[in-house]
């Protein structure tokens, strides 16, 4: 039995009847850029996330960039992050010409070490970026206090966090902006790219609003420098489709990562779940010294794997050596040792048991 990291197929035949008469609708409308479905998209999103305002764009790349923009973030800015992440988090503050400042990762969590943030804050700190990692959020009212105390703005990057909340309120519901990906395999997705900015600021949807279409509010009058960055009308079905079913999918696969609890927790370290939150699960994301073995185990019987993230963002060549004095051991050791295991709604309990079995086995 072949078991990938996620069956894109299997959603798309348990939705099909939903989905795709509504793509027929729109393909005949001619209608394809910021219409009704999009305006209904980014109002169904915005209840369900409890934010006042709601932007949809071409992706969550594109999602933290507008972010940053709207912030005014300029080259002499510093904008602190995890450097345990993808690589677009850090993209984003490059394309503005701002410098990075990397802070090493919770063991537990995986997510920014909150601990050391205070220490990293200069005079020319301007936002903090915290990342919800695999979907585990950050403890958000911790890290506002400290930024309200220090005068900083807060971007979440929320882009596996769909779903995800902190003693009750949504992860993207916290920061002064927050930003979502719609990439195909995130647990609310679409069939290409897209992505969403939310905001409780009016100021800054405004902004935002601009910035995504070519900095204009209206056609062929330009206020700023704007983006091609829209959200379309077929993106925007599918995820109003999606939406509707997301908390049941998250519910499975929180429900599989129990059993993988149950089934791994003498055999691995396993995600942390705290207390107060609830993890979406975009991966389950285990450590284990002999990682590269199991992996390749896994492999030899057609069990998918993935390291998230094999490089941490401060070694990766694109800095040619800028970091290379940088300390951050926690986030060393976890690149080193993770390994993301298959989970996806549709994932059956034969799959689940056939993972856990050559995972051991891989350890024999």
């Amino acid at each position: 039995m072949t078991i990938s990291m996620i069956d894109l197929k299997a959603q798309h035949r348990h939705l099909q009847d939903e989905i795709e008469p509504l793509v027929l609708d729109i393909l005949r409308s001619g209608h394809y850029i910021l219409g009704q479905q999009v305006k209904q998209f980014e109002k169904a999103a915005a209840q369900y996330l409890g934010c006042q305002y709601t932007v949809g764009v071409n992706s969550g790349t594109d999602a933290l960039h507008l972010a940053l923009r709207a912030l005014n973030v300029q080259p002499s800015d510093e904008v602190i992050l995890p450097a345990f992440t993808f690589a677009a988090t850090v993209e984003v503050i490059l394309y503005c010409d701002a410098k990075p400042v990397f802070i090493d990762i919770d063991p537990d969590t995986f997510n920014l070490d909150l601990n050391q943030l205070e220490s990293l804050i200069t005079d020319k700190t301007k936002v903090i970026m915290p990342v919800h990692l695999y979907g585990n959020p950050v403890d958000m009212p911790r890290l506002m206090a400290l930024a309200k105390a220090y005068h900083l703005k807060v971007i979440e990057d929320a882009a596996q966090a769909f779903g995800a909340s902190w003693q009750g309120q949504k992860a993207g519901s916290f920061g002064d902006i927050a930003c979502f990906s719609f990439y195909p395999t995130k647990n609310l997705s679409c069939c290409g790219d897209g992505g969403l900015i939310t905001t409780q600021s009016k100021e800054i949807y405004e902004i935002l609003l601009s910035l995504r279409n070519h900095g204009s509010h209206k056609r062929y009058y330009h206020d700023r420098l704007g983006y091609c960055s829209r959200l379309d009308e077929l993106q925007a079905a599918i995820l109003n489709v999606k939406l509707k079913h997301l908390d049941a999918f998250n519910q499975q696969r929180h429900a599989i990562a129990q059993q993988y609890h149950r089934y791994l927790q003498d055999t691995v370290t396993l995600p942390s779940e705290q207390p107060q939150a609830v993890h979406s699960y975009h991966q389950y994301t285990i450590l284990h010294e002999k990682r590269d073995l199991i992996a390749e185990h896994l492999k030899k019987t057609d069990i998918a794997s993935a390291i998230y993230y094999p490089i941490p963002l401060h070694q990766q060549n694109m800095f040619a050596g800028a970091y290379k004095h940088l300390s951050l051991p926690v986030t060393d050791k976890v690149s080193q040792q993770c390994l993301s295991l298959p989970i996806f709604p549709e994932m059956d309990e034969a799959q689940i048991e056939q993972v856990v079995t050559q995972v051991k086995q891989a350890l024999l």
